[in-house]
């Protein structure tokens, strides 16, 4: 972080990096609530912390060298810069698109029957690199008109609407000869020669450099070659061997931090390749793939939509507004970097890399790895007191041994008075003063612990590669300390308490169980039908089989891949029944309403509304339901069976999704493909079709590791948006609930009952609660907000778009690598690339272990230090020469040194 620190004066009252005047102090009072606490280093809020927050303790810390302590911390300076680059870029993006759209609007349009420019990639294709470039960057809608649409762009580019391009290595090479690769030239690392370089340049070294130097000058004048080498030879050795572990150490954290970053950057998302879905590296995306979006998705490229559904673009990465963007066929055009809010759609990828605003964007800034975590702070507050105490002793030293040799008081080791004034030549003096100078600066050498702090990140770091191997991804240092801290876990269910492989076990159409599940010959061909289209239609999953017809594929969550798979038993023809009905309107699936509904208009010019969520809340909108023969009866004296159907299935440990349809008047459709974006779906009347119940088995070793948890004072909780019997059941099975009697409010309470309390009530029943059921995004919000209000350092788990504002304010942000989002990984701190709960509890560990090689290395250092600074003063006050002398105490630096790279 030498960019903006200073290693060269002991305290910079104008460096940001190493203090602030005064004036700039209650400046920043002003800007930053927590600016008012009477000591510097007691941040109230650690985590997200301002730039004035992190600029306060700065101000107060005591810096021998800038450079050295803040060299793994948050460079301030080139985060304001990064950030005005940023700002730069959009700026110029947005008024080149402006200047376009009044060009445009001026000409009205491109003449229509133009000739579509010439490629300038070659015979391959029908389009150039440039010309998709500035029609995608630049929003023109009527270049892709001129191109056709989509369905000619795609004809230009040679990719099938439907089945994508083929995964053909020759192919996939010439696209990206053509119109490049997925990646951006990244700045880079620096040399280890940079490092070493940099190592050097420290104040204290410096001084040790010159004070060498001298010593060994005046030793081999005075006691020749042979001998006098020995006290200046020793220091230059010791400060060699400094910079040499300093460098090595720097360098070796650097790579870390670089590969863990290239870690973060691999996105796998989902293509359509050769009429499959494929998981692949974002890196490896090319022009004219095929790739579904849904919500909480990053859009990994530049390109257009070819279908989607009430799609949603936060693009906020790019515009710097906090706007949400409808993308339809009037605004096509798809930005990467941006996030899908809602919706879900699938897109023709037409830029990657650096001919895309993100890659140019990605491309001109660098990303610091640096950042202050509160243990460090709080050191840092401990290194400048030692510091301040340490050099007060340097400087007592240093005037005690002037004071008595100038005053006749020393003498050599042959009994003579060292100095008598009026005889001793300049050249003796000189030299026993010189002496006495490195003695005092060898003290603060030893005395002020500059790399205390340094120490905390170094372990840290260290953490982050272990970590790494016990498949957790470190987004934020800090969160390998918080986790140490943590006294609460809030965790997901499914696939983190629960393997996540989900199978339809038990399903009852009308009020007949059927046993097996999927066996169709006890059901009416119109029951069958009409669950296979609303399995089919209300999916965002697909279903490949191949062209001898043994082979089926199922893709989507694994929600969706169970449904599916219970649906094909029954023999539904999944392409079959997609091309018998157009999907007109779809409603998500909306985690506070827990269902999402479909309106599709079939061959006969009916119009289905299907619906699909959780059992109780679609069985509440039903007004009748079909039994296995197919006939419509009526709800009301048949709801409490179902009721207890659900009760019993979910006491069972299995998850209950309902699936519901009913017939849409005519009228009632919207006319325009305009007015269907404020259609709201009819959710009422409808008609049960099926109640099935989905098995979700407990992760081997889950009941260990809450047991482990719960032996080292960490409180598990489960927060579900399950049926409150499931996560009953799940609890009791995972050992987060001990017994059956613990089964009483608020110890397990639904989260519509949560939120109804009060903010006080809240915070009371918060540390109560150890299963939240039926909750929303919103409810696991309040809940963290009231753990933490009540003094808890809370963990949350999550893998949802909406559970990113609980992963944000948590003390420590858990994401799933498998199942979770992008936009729910980008608030995490630390990302579980295995979805397991176990992986939670070695996260736990590793930042116990921090505190504790913490704790050996501050009783290493203040022993030494103290140990030191007693005897020096001591024989100083009483003898006036001191026992340790330059040669003796350098090791102890060369020690901390060592200990800090190991």
């Amino acid at each position: 972080m030498s960019g903006t620190s200073s290693g060269n004066g002991l305290l910079h009252l104008n460096d940001v990096e190493a203090g602030l005047s005064k004036d700039n102090a209650d400046l920043d009072h002003h800007l930053d609530p927590d600016a008012g606490a009477s000591d510097p280093f007691d941040i109230a809020h650690t985590k997200n912390a301002s730039p004035e927050t992190l600029k306060r303790w700065r101000q107060a810390a005591l810096v021998l060298n800038a450079s050295r302590r803040f060299r793994y911390t948050l460079d301030l300076k080139k985060e304001e810069e990064k950030e005005q680059r940023k700002r730069m870029i959009r700026a110029h993006a947005q008024v080149i698109r402006a200047a376009l759209l009044f060009k445009l609007a001026g000409e009205n349009q491109i003449v229509s029957g133009a000739p579509v420019a010439s490629p300038s990639a070659g015979d391959d294709y029908k389009i150039g690199l440039e010309q998709l470039a500035s029609m995608t960057r630049d929003h023109k809608l009527s270049a892709l008109e001129q191109y056709g649409g989509v369905k000619g762009l795609s004809g230009l580019l040679r990719t099938n609407l439907e089945k994508g391009i083929d995964e053909d290595e020759a192919d996939l090479l010439n696209r990206r000869n053509a119109f490049g690769s997925n990646t951006y030239p990244r700045k880079k690392g620096r040399s280890f020669w940079m490092f070493l370089w940099e190592a050097w340049q420290d104040l204290t070294l410096i001084i040790l450099i010159i004070a060498a130097a001298v010593s060994l000058g005046l030793g081999i004048k005075t006691e020749g070659l042979k001998e006098g080498w020995y006290d200046g030879g020793s220091i230059f050795f010791a400060v060699f061997l400094v910079i040499l572990v300093t460098a090595t150490s720097d360098y070796r954290q650097s790579l870390q931090f670089q590969n863990l970053n290239e870690e973060k950057r691999n996105i796998q998302l989902e293509v359509v390749r050769g009429g499959r879905t494929v998981k692949v590296s974002i890196y490896d995306l090319v022009v004219g793939d095929l790739v579904p979006l849904k919500i909480g998705d990053q859009v990994p490229a530049d390109g257009v939509l070819i279908a989607g559904h009430s799609l949603a673009i936060d693009e906020s990465s790019m515009t710097g507004e906090s706007k949400i963007v409808h993308k339809n066929q009037n605004d096509p055009f798809l930005m990467s970097g941006c996030k899908v809010a809602d919706g879900f759609g699938t897109m023709l990828v037409t830029g990657v890399g650096i001919n895309t605003e993100w890659g140019l964007l990605m491309a001109s800034i660098s990303e610091d790895t640096g950042e202050e975590t509160p243990l460090q702070v709080r050191l840092n507050g401990v290194a400048t007191f030692i510091g301040i105490v340490g050099l007060s002793v340097a400087v007592s030293v240093l005037a005690i041994l002037l004071a008595r040799y100038f005053t006749g008081n020393t003498e050599d080791p042959n009994g003579a008075t060292q100095f008598i004034k009026g005889r001793t030549k300049f050249d003796d003096a000189f030299n026993d003063v010189v002496k006495i100078f490195t003695i005092a600066v060898t003290i603060v050498v030893v005395a002020v612990p500059e790399g205390l702090p340094l120490a905390v990140t170094l372990t840290l770091a260290y953490s982050m590669r272990k970590m790494m191997a016990d498949k957790a991804l470190v987004r934020r240092l800090s969160a390998c300390e918080t986790m140490g801290s943590a006294t609460t876990i809030c965790s997901d269910k499914t696939g983190t308490l629960t393997l996540n492989e989900m199978t339809v076990v038990e399903a009852f159409v009308g009020k007949k169980k059927i046993n097996p599940p999927a066996e169709s010959s006890q059901l009416h061909l119109s029951v069958v039908s009409l669950l296979s289209e609303g399995v089919a239609q209300s999916t965002t999953g697909n279903v490949f089989v191949s062209k001898d017809g043994d082979d089926v594929e199922i893709s989507g969550s694994p929600t969706e891949k169970a449904i599916l798979s219970w649906a094909i038993e029954l023999g539904m023809k999944f392409d079959a029944i997609r091309s018998e009905s157009t999907i007109l309107h779809v409603f998500p699936f909306n985690s506070e309403k827990k269902r999402g509904g479909v309106a599709l208009r079939r061959s006969d010019a009916e119009v289905h509304i299907h619906w699909k969520g959780a059992a109780e809340i679609v069985l509440a909108a039903c007004s009748g339901y079909l039994d296995s023969n197919g006939c419509l009866q009526s709800m009301n004296e048949d709801k409490e069976f179902f009721e207890a159907a659900i009760d019993e299935m979910a006491a069972n440990c299995l998850r209950c999704i309902a699936l519901a349809y009913r017939l849409c008047e005519q009228e009632k459709v919207p006319s325009n493909e305009e007015s269907f974006d404020d259609w709201v779906l009819p959710e009422d009347n409808l008609v049960l079709l099926a109640i099935v119940g989905i098995k979700d088995p407990c992760r081997q070793g889950v009941k260990d590791a809450v047991k482990i948890c719960t032996d080292a004072g960490v409180k598990v909780r489960m927060v579900t948006g399950d049926n409150i019997q499931t996560a009953q059941a799940i609890a009791l099975e995972c050992g987060i609930l001990s017994s059956a009697q613990d089964v009483t409010e608020p110890t397990i309470i639904e989260g519509r009952v949560f939120r109804a309390l009060t903010e006080k009530e809240r915070e009371q029943v918060a540390r109560k609660i150890m299963v939240m059921g039926r909750s929303s995004p919103n409810d696991k919000l309040l809940l963290v907000q009231a753990l933490r209000k009540g003094g808890d350092v809370v963990a949350v788990t999550g893998d949802g778009t909406n559970d990113a504002p609980a992963l944000h304010e948590a003390d420590i942000g858990l994401s799933m690598g498998i199942q979770g989002t992008e936009v729910a990984k980008e608030s995490s701190d630390i990302v579980i690339l295995d979805d397991n709960f176990a992986s939670v509890v070695k996260v736990v560990r590793w930042g116990r272990s921090v505190y504790a090689n913490i704790q050996k290395f501050i009783q290493f250092q203040l022993t030494v230090n103290v140990a030191a600074l007693v005897i020096n003063v001591v024989a100083a006050i009483s003898t006036g020469d001191v026992p340790l002398n330059s040669v003796q105490v350098l090791p102890f630096l060369v020690i901390n040194e060592i200990w800090c790279f190991s």
